[in-house]
């Protein structure tokens, strides 16, 4: 397994649209494990492959607090469930460092393929259904900073365009 390069805001190939995927195999279950790793090192929840400059449609979340329910998406769709919306505090392992509030629909429907390509459904409610809209907006080239305020993001921008250059 080894370590992935995750990008950062506002890196323009976070705005990348995922492919479908069209083939379950050995070398995307390769990018999978590789994925895990570098979620689990980050350390965060949840990575969408665009995230790591892989631009197919992929997620690996893992939302217990002992790494113990590694969930993989391929392909994910989902419905919203019912219209009550939560707010919730979100970060982005591509935008490190800030948190803020997003509202999104509390309970919705996953529609995915799990690692051997079978496809399964799931209900997803809370945290874990917060998870699965944050990483299919990737696949999608949306960050949680678009759902911010236009003085907010480009706050977030500068600040991270900073320390990227200070780094260099």
């Amino acid at each position: 397994m080894a370590l992935l390069d995750i990008l950062e805001f506002p890196d323009p190939r976070l705005r990348t649209k995922a492919e479908t995927v069209e083939a379950v195999d050995d070398n995307l279950r390769q990018i999978i494990d590789d994925m895990f790793e570098t979620m689990y090192d980050a350390p965060g929840i949840g990575l969408a492959a665009t995230q790591v400059n892989v631009h197919k449609r992929l997620v690996v979340i893992d939302v217990s607090e002992d790494k113990s329910e590694p969930l993989v998406l391929i392909n994910p769709e989902y419905e919203v469930l019912d219209q009550e919306l939560e707010s919730c505090q979100e970060g982005c392992l591509s935008v490190p460092g800030f948190y803020e509030e997003v509202v999104r629909p509390r309970h919705i429907r996953l529609k995915a393929l799990d690692r051997d390509g079978k496809p399964y459904e799931l209900e997803a409610e809370d945290l874990l259904a917060v998870c699965i809209q944050h990483e299919i907006d990737h696949l999608n080239g949306k960050l949680f900073v678009d759902y911010l305020s236009p003085l907010k993001r480009n706050r977030i921008r500068k600040k991270l365009e900073k320390q990227h250059r200070a780094s260099a």
